[in-house]
Parts: C-alpha cells; sequence; structure tokens
C-alpha cells in the first residue's frame, strides 16, 4: 500500500513537472548564475586593464571601468539564469522560462509588488538607520557605496550608475534567487514558508557583506513575502526596485554633485 502512495506521489510530482532531478539542475543553473556575477567584473575589467595597465597595480578605477563592473555583471547573470532554465528546466519548451521563473507580467501583481515594497520601507529605513547608528555610517556603507566613495561622475554615467543599482540589479537577483533558486526548492517539494526562510538567508549572505548580513536580512524580508504571497517573481522585482530606489539616488547625488550644483 505504502509503495502504491509512493508511486502515485511520484506520479503526481512528474505530473505538476515537479521532480528533485530538475531541482537539481535548476540548482547548478543558480551556482552558474552566481559564478557569473562573482567572475564576471574581473572579465569586464580585462579590457580597461589592457588599454591602462595601471589599473592591474591597484591605482583607482577610473569612472567606465567603475560604472560597467557595476552594471555588466548583474546582465549576464540574468542572461545565464534565464539560458540555463530555458536549456534544464522543466516542461515543455514553449513558456518554459517563464513558468519555471513564476515570471508573470500581470497589472495586480505589480502593483501589489509595489504596495508590499512601500510598506517594506517603514521598517527597513528605520533599520537601516538603527543600523548605522550601531555599527558607524562608515561600516554600514555597501559594498556599492564604499566602490564609488570619494568618486566623482560625470552625470551620463551617474545616470547609468543609478539605473544600473534601481532596476538591473534588483531584476537580475530576483531572476536567480527568488526564480531560480526558489523554484529548486519548489521541484524539492519543500514548504513554502520555508523555501521563503531558506531564500530570504541565502540572498542576504550571498552578498558577502559579512557585517550588513543582519540588516540585508530585514531588507530582504518583504521582498521575499512579495514573491511568497503572490506566487509571481515580477511582484518580488519590483518590490526590490522600490528598496533600492533611494540607495540608487543617494548614489547619483553622491558621485554627480547634483543637490551641490
Amino acid at each position: 500500500m505504502g509503495v502504491r502512495t509512493s508511486q502515485h506521489g511520484t506520479s503526481e510530482a512528474r505530473a505538476s513537472g515537479r521532480t528533485p532531478r530538475k531541482g537539481l539542475a535548476l540548482f547548478l543553473v543558480f551556482l552558474a548564475g552566481e559564478l557569473t556575477l562573482v567572475l564576471s567584473p574581473i572579465i569586464v575589467l580585462v579590457p580597461f586593464a589592457v588599454a591602462d595597465p595601471s589599473l592591474t597595480e591597484g591605482a583607482p578605477l577610473p569612472p567606465a571601468p567603475l560604472v560597467t563592473m557595476l552594471v555588466i555583471p548583474p546582465v549576464f547573470a540574468a542572461l545565464v539564469a534565464v539560458a540555463g532554465t530555458s536549456l534544464f528546466g522543466a516542461g515543455p519548451p514553449k513558456g518554459r522560462v517563464r513558468r519555471e521563473l513564476a515570471w508573470h507580467w500581470n497589472r495586480r501583481d505589480t502593483l501589489r509588488g509595489l504596495a508590499i515594497g512601500i510598506a517594506g520601507l517603514l521598517i527597513t529605513i528605520p533599520a537601516a538607520a538603527i543600523w548605522a547608528s550601531w555599527v558607524g555610517a562608515d561600516e554600514a556603507e555597501s559594498a556599492v557605496g564604499e566602490l564609488f566613495k570619494g568618486e566623482q561622475l560625470s552625470l551620463a554615467a551617474g545616470l547609468v550608475a543609478f539605473f544600473g543599482v534601481w532596476l538591473v540589479a534588483p531584476l537580475s537577483e530576483e531572476v536567480l534567487f527568488r526564480g531560480v533558486l526558489w523554484r529548486t526548492f519548489e521541484h524539492w517539494r519543500w514548504n513554502r514558508w520555508v523555501i521563503f526562510a531558506v531564500t530570504t538567508v541565502v540572498f542576504s549572505v550571498a552578498h558577502m557583506e559579512l557585517l550588513r548580513t543582519p540588516l540585508l536580512l530585514v531588507l530582504s524580508i518583504p521582498i521575499g513575502l512579495a514573491r511568497l504571497l503572490t506566487r509571481n517573481v515580477t511582484a518580488s522585482v519590483v518590490a526590490h526596485q522600490v528598496n533600492n530606489f533611494l540607495p540608487a539616488l543617494a548614489l547619483l547625488f553622491s558621485t554627480t554633485g547634483i543637490l551641490a550644483g
């Protein structure tokens, strides 16, 4: 009887497109996307280093490679995630990426993501302020903030950096974490609240900012909830972009001197 139940459960899992094997395949896609995020800044820097060998000797990076290293790696990582999902995801090829990543473009979930993102600011802004007062403003600085600290960019370069932090990075990270990794755990038939918790922790740790990890955990809760409650990665993308808007704006102002002007 138990064997028949097990076989029936396996058949149901296959019918729904959820299988451990596909979960493993998507987990490898996630790792490939993360590896792309880590290695592509080095690859992007190579043409600049060839043109200016002093960059390999510890000289401060000029604006062009800085902005390129900020924007291009997330794009590469998202492309790897989408391509890997298209090749190794479950179900018929047509519409596979949309189904596997829960990528449904509709107005309702977009607005819900926006609302959750705005509501989340009521928690994340005070949390960031408390964290900065506790550890100090310098220690609370994000990796991007540290990278651009003291840099002066043209308005065009500043806008590219602004849109990179506000729109591009959230899209890429959501495709990886709340898209590919989330679906990995669904293939393994994990409880959805457990998936929310694990992806929130992994997202926070994967930024490799040890001191800011507790803050990142708090910041990522509304983003994960948007994905959990709507079952749509579009909502978490929008919530993430809402979360990144103020830091992106601060980066634009501090690097271009718009307010001073």
